[in-house]
């Protein structure tokens, strides 16, 4: 997928607590990678194909690049088959 840019993306560092629900809607297949903040839900787009988890691992790791943290430090907690999803922070705060 490539790194991407920190510039590109909204600064979610906010959200860097333990135990913070990401709400999610995901767009696989899209022109480009972005996260847009709109009415409470993060809106995320990725060039993923939703196959075999790949589009669930891009939006993991443009959502840690935006919140300044390791993708391993979120977890999906619902959602892996569906367009909306909820993440967990679970790293340190």
């Amino acid at each position: 997928m490539g790194k991407p840019k920190k510039k590109d993306l909204p600064d979610l560092s906010h959200l860097c607590v333990p135990g913070a629900e990401i709400a999610v809607r995901a767009t696989p297949k899209a022109a480009r990678n972005a996260i847009v903040q709109a009415e409470g839900e993060l809106k995320v787009f990725v060039t993923a194909a939703p196959e075999n988890g790949k589009a669930n691992d891009a939006i993991r790791q443009l959502l840690a690049a935006a919140m300044g943290t390791a993708g391993s430090n979120l977890e999906l907690r619902r959602g892996s088959a569906s367009r909306s999803k909820l993440f967990v922070y679970t790293g340190p705060a």
